[in-house]
Protein backbone atom coordinates (compact mmCIF):
# COMPACT_ATOMS: atom_id res chain seq x y z
CA UNK A 1 0.00 0.00 0.00
CA UNK A 2 3.03 2.26 0.80
CA UNK A 3 4.65 1.55 -2.57
CA UNK A 4 1.24 2.60 -4.12
CA UNK A 5 0.83 5.57 -2.65
CA UNK A 6 4.46 6.75 -3.22
CA UNK A 7 4.06 6.25 -6.98
CA UNK A 8 0.40 7.90 -6.74
CA UNK A 9 2.62 10.88 -4.98
CA UNK A 10 5.17 10.56 -7.68
CA UNK A 11 3.15 10.75 -10.70
CA UNK A 12 1.17 13.63 -9.37
CA UNK A 13 4.42 15.70 -9.10
CA UNK A 14 5.47 14.49 -12.43
CA UNK A 15 3.83 17.29 -14.13
CA UNK A 16 4.68 20.20 -11.58
CA UNK A 17 8.29 19.32 -12.23
CA UNK A 18 7.81 19.25 -16.05
CA UNK A 19 6.35 22.69 -15.33
CA UNK A 20 9.82 24.03 -13.33
CA UNK A 21 11.39 23.01 -16.62
CA UNK A 22 9.53 25.27 -19.06
CA UNK A 23 10.42 27.98 -20.53
CA UNK A 24 9.83 31.03 -21.56
CA UNK A 25 11.39 34.00 -23.64
CA UNK A 26 11.27 37.41 -24.27
CA UNK A 27 12.82 39.37 -26.96
CA UNK A 28 12.80 42.59 -28.51
CA UNK A 29 12.32 43.08 -32.20
CA UNK A 30 12.65 46.38 -33.01
CA UNK A 31 16.73 46.39 -31.16
CA UNK A 32 16.87 43.37 -33.84
CA UNK A 33 15.62 45.66 -36.88
CA UNK A 34 17.15 48.28 -36.59
CA UNK A 35 20.65 46.91 -36.89
CA UNK A 36 19.69 44.35 -40.14
CA UNK A 37 21.33 46.01 -43.05
CA UNK A 38 18.13 44.66 -44.82
CA UNK A 39 16.34 47.30 -42.80
CA UNK A 40 19.08 50.44 -43.22
CA UNK A 41 18.67 49.54 -46.85
CA UNK A 42 14.49 50.18 -46.96
CA UNK A 43 15.01 53.49 -45.00
CA UNK A 44 17.72 54.31 -47.26
CA UNK A 45 15.56 53.82 -50.38
CA UNK A 46 12.11 54.90 -48.60
CA UNK A 47 13.74 58.17 -47.52
CA UNK A 48 15.28 58.73 -51.26
CA UNK A 49 11.84 58.30 -52.69
CA UNK A 50 10.33 60.26 -49.57
CA UNK A 51 12.61 62.97 -50.88
CA UNK A 52 11.48 62.88 -54.93
CA UNK A 53 7.83 63.16 -53.59
CA UNK A 54 8.62 66.50 -51.61
CA UNK A 55 10.48 68.17 -54.65
CA UNK A 56 7.85 67.33 -56.86
CA UNK A 57 5.06 68.65 -53.83
CA UNK A 58 7.30 71.81 -53.82
CA UNK A 59 7.88 72.07 -57.62
CA UNK A 60 3.63 72.35 -58.03
CA UNK A 61 3.24 74.28 -54.89
CA UNK A 62 5.86 76.78 -56.11
CA UNK A 63 3.97 76.89 -59.96
CA UNK A 64 0.91 77.25 -58.30
CA UNK A 65 1.95 80.26 -56.19
CA UNK A 66 3.48 81.81 -58.97
CA UNK A 67 0.15 81.47 -61.29
CA UNK A 68 -1.67 82.65 -58.22
CA UNK A 69 0.75 85.71 -58.03
CA UNK A 70 0.18 86.16 -61.57
CA UNK A 71 -3.82 85.89 -61.67
CA UNK A 72 -3.83 88.30 -58.33
CA UNK A 73 -1.82 91.47 -60.27
CA UNK A 74 -3.89 91.04 -63.52
CA UNK A 75 -6.93 90.07 -61.91
CA UNK A 76 -8.46 93.58 -62.30
CA UNK A 77 -8.10 94.36 -65.47
CA UNK A 78 -8.67 90.71 -66.97
CA UNK A 79 -12.33 90.71 -69.00
CA UNK A 80 -14.45 88.55 -67.21
CA UNK A 81 -14.74 85.12 -68.87
CA UNK A 82 -10.54 84.99 -68.92
CA UNK A 83 -10.34 85.73 -64.90
CA UNK A 84 -12.76 82.75 -64.62
CA UNK A 85 -11.02 80.42 -67.18
CA UNK A 86 -7.59 81.19 -65.06
CA UNK A 87 -9.58 80.85 -61.84
CA UNK A 88 -10.65 77.07 -63.04
CA UNK A 89 -7.07 76.97 -63.96
CA UNK A 90 -5.72 77.39 -60.32
CA UNK A 91 -8.61 75.01 -58.98
CA UNK A 92 -7.52 72.39 -61.41
CA UNK A 93 -3.81 72.83 -60.16
CA UNK A 94 -5.05 72.71 -56.66
CA UNK A 95 -6.85 69.65 -56.98
CA UNK A 96 -4.42 67.91 -59.23
CA UNK A 97 -1.79 68.95 -56.44
CA UNK A 98 -4.07 67.25 -53.58
CA UNK A 99 -4.67 64.10 -55.83
CA UNK A 100 -0.68 64.36 -56.09
CA UNK A 101 -0.26 64.12 -52.34
CA UNK A 102 -3.00 61.56 -51.77
CA UNK A 103 -1.06 59.21 -54.17
CA UNK A 104 2.14 60.13 -53.41
CA UNK A 105 1.13 58.59 -48.93
CA UNK A 106 -0.41 55.70 -50.46
CA UNK A 107 2.37 54.97 -52.50
CA UNK A 108 5.09 55.50 -49.98
CA UNK A 109 2.74 53.45 -47.02
CA UNK A 110 2.90 50.78 -49.81
CA UNK A 111 6.53 50.23 -50.82
CA UNK A 112 7.13 51.02 -46.64
CA UNK A 113 4.84 47.50 -46.48
CA UNK A 114 7.15 46.00 -49.66
CA UNK A 115 10.17 46.68 -48.03
CA UNK A 116 9.69 45.46 -44.88
CA UNK A 117 7.39 42.22 -45.03
CA UNK A 118 10.83 40.74 -46.06
CA UNK A 119 11.98 41.84 -43.41
CA UNK A 120 9.64 40.41 -40.53
CA UNK A 121 9.86 37.12 -42.25
CA UNK A 122 13.64 37.17 -41.71
CA UNK A 123 13.34 38.09 -38.28
CA UNK A 124 10.35 35.55 -37.43
CA UNK A 125 12.32 32.80 -39.20
CA UNK A 126 15.02 33.52 -36.91
CA UNK A 127 13.44 34.21 -34.06
CA UNK A 128 11.64 30.24 -34.22
CA UNK A 129 14.93 29.19 -34.95
CA UNK A 130 16.33 30.27 -31.64
CA UNK A 131 13.05 29.06 -29.63
CA UNK A 132 13.85 25.32 -31.63
CA UNK A 133 17.51 25.92 -30.55
CA UNK A 134 17.08 26.95 -26.73
CA UNK A 135 13.40 24.65 -26.19
CA UNK A 136 11.28 27.17 -25.03
CA UNK A 137 7.27 27.21 -25.33
CA UNK A 138 7.01 31.17 -26.25
CA UNK A 139 8.57 33.67 -27.25
CA UNK A 140 7.14 37.07 -26.16
CA UNK A 141 7.94 39.85 -28.90
CA UNK A 142 7.85 42.76 -26.33
CA UNK A 143 8.20 45.04 -29.50
CA UNK A 144 4.92 43.88 -31.33
CA UNK A 145 2.70 43.04 -27.69
CA UNK A 146 3.08 44.73 -25.06
CA UNK A 147 3.51 42.80 -22.02
CA UNK A 148 3.00 44.21 -18.49
CA UNK A 149 5.53 42.12 -16.46
CA UNK A 150 8.34 39.99 -17.66
CA UNK A 151 9.80 38.30 -14.69
CA UNK A 152 13.36 36.67 -14.20
CA UNK A 153 12.26 33.46 -14.89
CA UNK A 154 12.16 34.52 -19.06
CA UNK A 155 14.91 34.22 -20.39
CA UNK A 156 15.94 37.46 -23.28
CA UNK A 157 16.85 35.38 -26.00
CA UNK A 158 17.63 39.45 -28.10
CA UNK A 159 21.72 38.79 -28.69
CA UNK A 160 20.52 35.00 -29.39
CA UNK A 161 18.27 36.51 -32.74
CA UNK A 162 20.62 38.88 -33.74
CA UNK A 163 23.22 36.18 -33.72
CA UNK A 164 21.19 34.32 -35.77
CA UNK A 165 21.01 36.37 -38.18
CA UNK A 166 24.68 37.17 -38.23
CA UNK A 167 24.26 40.51 -36.08
CA UNK A 168 26.26 42.03 -33.84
Amino acid sequence: MLKKTAIVAILTLLPIGAMAQTKFAHMNSQDVIVVMPEYTKAQADLEAMSKEYQTEMQRTQDEFNKKYQEYLAQADSLPKNIAERRQKELQDMAQRQEQFQQEAYQSMQKAQQDAMTPIYEKLDNAIQAVGKAEGVIYIFDQARTPIPYVGSQSVDVTEKVKAQLGIK
